[in-house]
């Protein structure tokens, strides 16, 4: 069985990763509301967002609309790709791990 990638496998990204893969591709989420659905802080955020951007899962950008910064979030295709890979792989794991096999090991 293939490992759970410890990018996204870290809960705090894993809720970041599924609620930007729920956008379209493309698509991307401000920074406030990513921050409100998560419940988070900002710095707390920021953090996990970085990794994610280090890893190539995500892109921040920043723009100016009319006089005010903006920040967006969304998922690259390598992100989207890692995601689909980390389901299966934790989809594996789950049907895997039956009561026989527990048993077994003792």
């Amino acid at each position: 069985m293939d490992e759970l990638d410890p990018v996204i496998h870290v809960q705090a990204r894993l809720r970041i990763v599924t609620i930007l893969d729920a956008l379209g591709v493309g698509d991307s989420l401000s920074f406030p509301r990513l921050q409100a659905l998560l419940g988070t802080t900002s710095g707390n955020l920021a953090t996990h967002l970085r990794k994610l951007e280090d890893s190539g899962y995500a892109i921040v950008e920043k723009v100016l609309e009319g006089r005010n910064p903006v920040t967006y979030v969304s998922l690259t295709d390598d992100g989207r790709l890692a995601f689909r890979v980390y389901k299966k792989n934790l989809r594996a794991l789950l049907d895997g791990a039956t009561t026989s096999d527990i048993r077994s090991t003792s």
